[in-house]
């Protein structure tokens, strides 16, 4: 190996561990990092390769702009590595909230508007009031969805808007994270959460 193979070696090594490790902290994104977004491209099936060595599998949407790992199904006889990413618990209104913002980005996508889907806290706070008890302490309610939210931007399904907190665009990522199968299992637990709303004798 010559000296500018041997240079362009350790410039790919160097470049395939920044992605990496980008990964490993959470999602790739096309828009808020170009540059790491163009390596991931130059170099995708080595970062595939690699990561599978860790029981990981890359997950990548180039035409929504984004990339997120995810651990690997194994089949029950197959021998299991430990989860380096585990699964993350979400609590029933936190899954609420990803399902209904799943719906509003699948009918935006419907009416063939805007690709960046934005929504303000009021609306939020109105798409989830009609799924929790009447009567509800309305500043209570304020706090709860605020808390929700901050969630959900933590886990990078969407991102408050510079110069007003009370506004958000979600990401792409949520179409992958809230599959067919997903919605199917939250329907059953929402099914269920309706009937305990229901006064006693409306079962």
């Amino acid at each position: 190996m010559n000296e500018l193979e041997l240079q362009e070696n350790v410039q790919r090594n160097a470049k395939l561990s920044a992605v990496v490790i980008a990964l490993c902290k959470g999602m790739i994104d096309r828009e808020a990092d170009s540059q790491l977004w163009q390596w991931l491209l130059n170099i995708q099936v080595a970062v595939s390769e690699y990561v599978a060595t860790l029981g990981l599998e890359l997950i990548l949407d180039e035409s929504e702009g984004y990339a997120f790992l995810r651990a690997r199904e194994y089949d029950a006889e197959d021998d299991k590595l430990p989860r380096l990413i585990p699964r993350r618990q979400l609590s029933f209104h936190v899954s609420l909230l990803l399902a209904l913002l799943r719906e509003k980005m699948a009918e935006s996508d419907a009416s063939g508007g805007e690709t960046r889907v934005i929504v303000s806290r009021d609306e939020v706070l109105e798409m989830i009031r009609i799924f929790l008890p009447e009567g509800s302490n309305e500043v209570r309610l304020i706090d709860q969805v605020d808390s929700y939210i901050n969630q959900i931007v933590k886990m990078g399904f969407a991102r408050k808007l510079k110069g007003s907190d009370k506004m958000l665009e979600l990401h792409r990522i949520i179409k992958s994270f809230v599959d067919a199968q997903w919605l199917a299992e939250f329907d059953q637990r929402l099914s269920e959460y309706r009937k305990q709303l229901l006064p006693q004798g409306d079962h």
